[in-house]
């Protein structure tokens, strides 16, 4: 009994500590976490909270909940719909934090949005210890820069038990998906995750009801999503380029961009309206300008194509209105946009291949606008997408090429993390990759490169993460409609003269 209750107290001390709760809700807190606890009784050993880091105390308190049958079984899953139902004793109402946001605003966006962020984190939302567990590094690329790179485990892996018993529930209709509004607050099931301790802002964007909340699995800093009110499906229109300008002009030290809204080139969730932002510069944002572009009408507006294995054009200026006016015809154009010779259809059959991964930010006082050209036309060559990471390069991407991956931050597969280290060993002890199932898929990758350097114990690894990042320029070169040569400038060029007659 002490020990638990000890653990009751290193939390409850743990949320005051952050700002969480006041030092007035201390015994409110412990009495919601006992009920929590299904405790009646609780006894103060009087001995002092070491301070311990959350992620220990939430170890213990779920380890007492396990073997006392307060969750069916010891998986992430069943621990993770518990320990937030814990966090959610600690959370600030909803009312609470969008008061405390707006106050914050009138004093500037970043300290209303640093509120934000430390919020999402010191409750748990945002698991930090686990983000920290992601690989991540920095590829430098002579000709496009320094390159992300994340091998994401910051999401727990599939548990069969939950999976099994998810299977037995009724059909699911709240919430009707991972982004809709109702998810704050809400308890979780064992096919959707906890959500006692989301909180969102309300904000407007484009005359239409919208919210702002970080992802708990944050890819970058001050990762957020901002969301459409109503579940309605992913579209990109002239209103998208209007939502952009207006949450920019709202956080000024954030960008906000949205995944295309057709399937293979779009991102994971098309049926709910959402936008991704933060405050972080990707390695687009630093490529210039590499031919400058000058749109009928719009002289006044600064226009080029980027530097970037995609095919970008770059807007930007002072009047909000007039880039998404030229915004919007550029889409227009691209949208009903056919070139035979370039591979570029706006459709076949009847299903429209054409559409835009928009981004906005404020660059030097400006609105700026990057419109990067997708097309998601596939073949029986390439199944998967024309543009789109083909077969040579699914070692190491085979998913969707995204926003986020789009603006050079690549997010491969957990499955990479054992393969390279078991990549390593094979090559300092010269064993065939096709020895080992796990890293038989990398054979003829390596083999590409394998002569080209001397490997060392302290210099494998280094190799390996070089060349991934290299591979990951290449599938962003896969991606692009328009490749960086005579022929494809040509072809870009020749889509520009044709926005310009529309």
């Amino acid at each position: 009994m002490s020990n638990i209750c000890h653990n009751i107290k290193e939390l409850v001390s743990y949320a005051v500590g952050c700002g969480l709760i006041e030092e007035a809700d201390r015994a409110y807190a412990t009495n919601n976490l006992l009920t929590a606890l299904k405790l009646s009784d609780y006894v103060d050993d009087g001995t002092a909270v070491a301070g311990r880091p959350l992620e220990e105390i939430l170890r213990d308190l779920l380890d007492y909940a396990f073997e006392n049958g307060l969750i069916e079984s010891n998986s992430v899953v069943y621990r993770d719909l518990f320990d937030t139902a814990l966090m959610g004793c600690l959370t600030p109402r909803p009312s609470e934090v969008i008061a405390k946001f707006h106050a914050l605003y009138k004093e500037s966006p970043v300290k209303a949005t640093d509120y934000f962020y430390n919020l999402a984190r010191n409750s748990d939302y945002i698991r930090s210890y686990r983000v920290k567990k992601d690989l991540k590094w920095v590829y430098n690329d002579a000709e496009y820069g320094d390159i992300d790179i994340t091998v994401n485990l910051s999401k727990p892996e599939n548990d069969p038990k939950a999976i099994a018993a998810a299977k037995l529930l009724p059909p699911k209709s709240y919430p009707k998906c991972l982004l809709c509004h109702d998810n704050e607050g809400y308890a979780g099931t064992l096919s959707h995750p906890a959500r006692q301790t989301l909180r969102q802002i309300p904000m407007e964007m484009a005359g239409q009801d919208w919210f702002l909340q970080y992802s708990p699995y944050v890819y970058y800093n001050e990762h957020c999503i901002a969301l459409s009110a109503a579940h309605t499906p992913m579209k990109i229109d002239r209103s998208s380029f209007v939502k952009l300008l207006d949450f920019v002009d709202l956080f000024p030290h954030y960008f906000l961009g949205s995944n295309a809204d057709l399937p293979i080139v779009g991102g994971s969730i098309l049926s709910h309206d959402h936008m991704q932002g933060g405050h972080y510069t990707f390695a687009m944002e630093k490529a210039p300008v590499e031919q400058k572009l000058t749109f009928k009408g719009f002289e006044e507006i600064d226009a080029g194509i980027v530097r970037w294995p995609m095919s970008v054009i770059r807007i930007s200026g002072t009047d909000k209105a007039r880039l998404v006016e030229l915004a919007d015809k550029i889409l227009i154009a691209w949208r009903g946009y056919t070139d035979e010779a370039a591979f570029v259809y706006a459709e076949t059959d009847g299903e429209p291949h054409n559409t835009i991964t928009p981004i906005g930010r404020m660059r030097d006082g400006k609105f700026e606008l990057d419109l990067v050209l997708r097309n998601n036309i596939t073949t029986e060559e390439h199944p998967l997408g024309v543009y789109h990471p083909h077969a040579e390069l699914h070692n190491i991407k085979k998913e969707n090429i995204g926003l986020i991956e789009v603006m050079g931050l690549a997010v491969l597969p957990a499955r990479l993390k054992d393969e390279i280290e078991t990549m390593c060993a094979a090559i300092l002890a010269g064993r065939d990759f096709a020895e080992d199932e796990s890293i038989a898929k990398h054979k003829d990758w390596f083999l590409k490169f394998k002569d080209n350097y001397v490997f060392t114990p302290e210099t494998v690894r280094e190799i390996v993460e070089k060349e991934i990042g290299a591979t990951f320029v290449r599938v962003l070169t896969d991606a692009g409609v328009y490749k960086r040569d005579e022929q494809g400038r040509a072809a870009f060029n020749r889509f520009v003269d044709a926005v310009n007659k529309t």
